[in-house]
This record gives C-alpha cells, sequence and structure tokens, in this order.
C-alpha cells in the first residue's frame, strides 16, 4: 500500500479551450505529457484543478478523459468533495466507476462545522465508494478548517481511510499523521524535502507539474541519501516558485504557460474569478521556463 502511494503526483491542472470551456482533448494531452516524464500518479480535481469553479458535470468530464489515458499505467487520487454532501457522493460514486485508485476530499468550507459533522461528511462520501481508498486532504489555509489528531483517530475507524494529503505549512503535522499510522503526502511544493525528512511517503504539489523531472529528482536523492544535492534543487524550486509569484495573473496560469512554452500541451488560461494571465506575466512565465530547462540539464541528465 505504502509503495503504491510513494513518490511525486502533480496536482492536475484545468484544462480550458479558447472558449474557457473544458477541453477533452487538453485533458487527454496533458495526462499523457505527465505520464511520459515518469511520475507515480495524478492528483485530478483540486486546487490545481480549480475544482471550485467547476460543476459536477464538468469535473466528471475531467475525470473521465484523464482515465482514458492513463489506463492503469499511473496511480489516480480524484479529489471529489464539493461544499455539499449530495454532490460530492455522486463525484465518489462516479470516480469508483472509473476505477481511480483513491479520492480525497477537504472538509466543508464556509461554515465552520464540527468534528462529529466533518467525519459524517468525509464517511458519508466514503460510503458512496465503498472499495476505494480514500485520503483526507487537509489544506487549512484555504479550507478554514485543521485536520487534529482526534478527528484523525475517528475517520480511522473507516477501514477506506489511509491517510492524509497534507498541506498545512507546520512539518510537524507530517509526523503527527505518520504516528497515527497513516500514508502522508507532503502539499506544499516549497517544503517536499523537509515533508520526506519529516516521514512523508510522497508529494503532491500544484507546481510539480511544471517540472516534474526535479521534484523526482529531489525524491530520487532524498532516498539515496545525497541531502546536499536534493537541498540545492529544493531550494531551485523555491526560487521559481518565489519568481512566478510575482506575476500579476493567477499561480496556475503561469504555470500552464510555463508548460506550453517548454513544450507541453496548451492547457488554456484559468476561469474566472481568478485573475488571467496579464501580457507583462509572460516574461515572467519565459524566464522560470528557460531556468527549469538549464536545471533539469544540470540536475536530471
Amino acid at each position: 500500500m505504502k509503495e503504491k502511494y510513494a513518490g511525486i503526483f502533480p496536482a492536475f491542472y484545468a484544462c480550458y479551450d479558447k472558449n474557457g470551456e473544458i477541453s477533452a482533448q487538453a485533458v487527454q494531452d496533458m495526462t499523457e505529457y505527465l505520464i511520459g516524464k515518469g511520475v507515480t500518479g495524478l492528483y485530478v480535481g483540486g486546487s490545481s484543478g480549480e475544482c471550485i469553479y467547476q460543476s459536477v458535470a464538468e469535473r466528471k468530464l475531467v475525470l473521465e478523459n484523464v482515465m482514458k489515458v492513463a489506463k492503469g499505467r499511473i496511480v489516480i487520487i480524484a479529489h471529489v468533495a464539493c461544499n455539499n454532501t449530495k454532490d460530492s457522493m455522486e463525484l465518489a460514486a462516479h470516480a469508483e466507476s472509473l476505477g481511480v485508485d483513491a479520492i480525497a476530499s477537504i472538509p466543508p468550507i464556509y461554515f465552520h462545522l464540527p468534528d462529529r459533522a466533518i467525519a459524517k461528511y468525509w464517511n458519508d462520501i466514503s460510503s458512496a465508494a465503498p472499495n476505494t481508498d480514500f485520503f483526507i486532504y487537509n489544506i487549512p489555509q484555504l479550507a478554514g478548517v485543521s485536520l487534529n489528531t482526534s478527528l484523525l483517530r475517528t475517520m480511522l475507524k473507516n477501514p477506506c481511510v489511509k491517510g492524509v494529503k497534507n498541506s498545512s505549512m507546520p512539518v510537524q503535522d507530517i509526523q503527527m499523521w505518520k504516528d497515527e499510522g497513516c500514508i502522508v503526502f507532503n502539499g506544499p511544493d516549497e517544503q517536499l524535502l523537509s515533508g520526506l525528512a519529516a516521514g512523508a511517503d510522497g508529494g503532491i504539489g500544484g507546481t510539480y507539474a511544471s517540472m516534474p523531472e526535479l521534484y523526482i529528482r529531489i525524491y530520487q536523492l532524498f532516498h539515496e541519501g545525497k541531502m546536499e544535492e536534493a537541498r540545492e534543487i529544493q531550494n531551485e524550486c523555491c526560487r521559481l516558485i518565489y519568481e512566478m509569484c510575482t506575476a500579476q495573473g493567477n499561480l496556475y496560469a503561469v504555470l500552464k504557460e510555463i508548460i506550453r512554452i517548454n513544450g507541453g500541451p496548451d492547457a488554456g488560461d484559468v476561469r474566472d474569478p481568478l485573475f488571467h494571465l496579464q501580457e507583462a506575466d509572460k516574461a515572467i512565465a519565459a524566464s522560470c521556463a528557460g531556468k527549469i530547462r538549464n536545471l533539469i540539464e544540470k540536475y536530471c541528465k
């Protein structure tokens, strides 16, 4: 089980056509592109997938086209949470019908619910996909709710619950969840190496798809005990992220532009109300794209 979920899992980007609608072809192209990079799996329908700005039908369409290409070649984790239980259960059942390896869910957002209500929400979602592994997605800075040990222990009574995608900033949280016997994915890209040192089994990240070779190399070097070189690459990735974040447009718009510049598929822009790629942002994307190519040549050949 741990081997299955060990490695690098890019968070899959929303893929739109020129009219801002889901492009089935772009979804398939992006899936094939990332498989070709050697990633362990994909995390589909999460923050990077702009899930909260897509309908249930659109999210089904994305996952269907990912699975059409993946065909068991890589591990697929589908984030299925909506801000109501009914739609979340519908997406969970759909994901299981497609044969995904696991589903995942953030807690309900906006209303601050007690732990017992969050646990019921997650268990209801899991009940719609009873033969599929389930991961809790802990991202308190966006969801407004933090996972705690008591809630995790309650959830681990459900045999489908295998672990946590941990996107909280304290690396200590990874160690805490590991002590509960969980599989844990490191979430913040800037601390992949730190997360691995704290015991994370793998990483799921929003910038991974723009430079998967570098993150795969960090993971490999960590497991080879070559910490100095791993830290060099991690620091370079952090510097790239800082540069990307100087753009006016949303980070995902910049990341998609970087992939396009570096010969990957065109995934379009981002969906309103996310701020679109600005003309001045193209120079930032081009600069980062060039640096990524140079770093791959330096560290990954």
